[in-house]
């Protein structure tokens, strides 16, 4: 038995996929994908509909019955394995191995089912959504751990993978036509899990907003949701990428581009620009020694906004955003100060302290900050507090849209500073 696992392994390794990686996991997969094949062969004539039988078995041309009964067990046992690792290996995505054919053609072959299933509830035309669903929205077929009647609503329920877990996934079908009605699905995926249409594009999207192309990926993530009366699941895709000085960030909706995240260089920054920043970065933190530590960039093109965030030391910085609504300027200090509570009314009390803490106070903190920063006296600005956000408050001129919100601690000093684009 060992000598022909090595000859039809010798044989899938010639040809067109003599380049191509040939794995105990994919040698694994190939041996289940021919178990199926055989069982398939005696099975209902609803399989063969699929496709498959004609996929699985090799066209031997015009030869005599006599010269394949010599040959029979031999040839057909490695000709089944070398078809079937072909079927399953070698489906391209511009260059990259994606899904294997026998999945493509036959989805519902992938499903993988935990015991004790009501299986029964699931008709052909259901099983077939949920794994086309699972193979081409989330990119990994799930194990199967619940179905459920929901006679109520009129639904399926269908579970997979663990809520507790990193890859879940459930999905909701209409109990008459067996269509999809709602989708909600995730799962974490090694860079190399995702697929190659997507990675292509990652040195050509940095280099458009000024970044290093050679930043590396590190992780990624993907969420699938199909609402009711949507007509079909969207999938967001976040790509995390990382070398030894940065990261950034490119996130996907469907094959869209919405927002790409990346370290720039100094002298990507205006002089102006960097200059206004420590200045800006000088007056809030009342200290004259203001050193940038990082620039990163983010284009959303989903909201419109293209977004400079300056780091400096001590843990200030400076963020310039310009969008449809036009600029907006932050200063802020990110440090963080614990505050300890004994229990609610404490939170409470001190909730209620920085939402009465006295205007002349913060004008008094606040006014000479946005002066140097903005060239704006605050004077004839009117103060207005939310009772939802205490320890914010904005500076709003009424017979303009001019607006400064500011954020505060419990004795008045100012943590952050943002105007326009609020």
């Amino acid at each position: 038995m060992r000598h022909k696992d090595e000859q039809w392994e010798k044989e899938i390794r010639k040809g067109p996929f003599d380049s191509t990686p040939f794995t105990e996991d994919h040698k694994r997969n190939v041996l289940q994908q021919v178990e199926w094949m055989k069982k398939s062969e005696v099975g209902s004539k609803g399989d063969r509909s699929e496709g498959i039988s004609r996929l699985s078995r090799p066209q031997v041309g015009n030869v005599s019955h006599k010269r394949r009964s010599k040959r029979g067990p031999l040839v057909a046992g490695t000709g089944a394995l070398v078809i079937a690792a072909g079927l399953f290996l070698w489906s391209w995505d511009d260059g990259q191995l994606v899904k294997p054919v026998i999945e493509q053609v036959y989805p519902t072959a992938a499903l993988q089912l935990s015991d004790d299933l009501s299986v029964n509830l699931l008709t052909d035309k259901m099983k077939r959504n949920v794994a086309t669903t699972m193979r081409d929205d989330l990119g990994k077929q799930l194990k199967i751990t619940k179905v459920e009647d929901l006679p109520v609503s009129g639904r399926i329920y269908v579970e997979a993978g663990n809520e507790s877990e990193k890859e879940y996934a459930q999905i909701w079908l209409d109990a008459t036509t067996g269509n999809l009605r709602e989708v909600q699905m995730r799962r974490e995926m090694q860079p190399n899990e995702l697929e190659h249409r997507y990675l292509r594009q990652v040195p050509s999207l940095l280099q458009s907003i000024g970044s290093t192309p050679t930043l590396k990926p590190a992780s990624a993530r993907r969420y699938v949701s199909m609402k009711q009366g949507e007509t079909g699941p969207i999938s967001h895709t976040t790509l995390w990428l990382e070398n030894e000085t940065g990261y950034g960030e490119i996130i996907w909706e469907q094959d869209k581009t919405v927002s790409i995240t990346g370290e720039l260089r100094p002298d990507q920054i205006s002089h102006t620009s960097m200059k206004d920043a420590k200045i800006a970065v000088e007056a809030l933190s009342g200290k004259s020694t203001s050193t940038a530590k990082s620039m990163i960039r983010t284009k959303d093109n989903e909201l419109g906004k293209d977004t400079i965030f300056i780091r400096f030391e001590n843990n200030y910085f400076v963020q310039m955003t310009e969008g449809k609504e036009g600029l907006g300027y932050t200063v802020g200090d990110a440090n963080y100060y614990k505050q300890d509570f004994a229990d609610w009314e404490e939170i409470e009390a001190y909730h209620e302290n920085l939402y009465n803490i006295e205007e002349s106070l913060l004008r008094e903190k606040v006014e000479p900050i946005i002066k140097i920063i903005f060239k704006v006296n605050l004077q004839a600005y009117k103060l207005h507090r939310n009772p939802d956000h205490p320890g914010m408050v904005t500076f709003e001129l009424e017979s303009s849209t001019d607006v400064f919100q500011v954020e505060y601690r419990e004795d008045g000093r100012i943590k952050m500073i943002t105007r326009g684009e609020l």
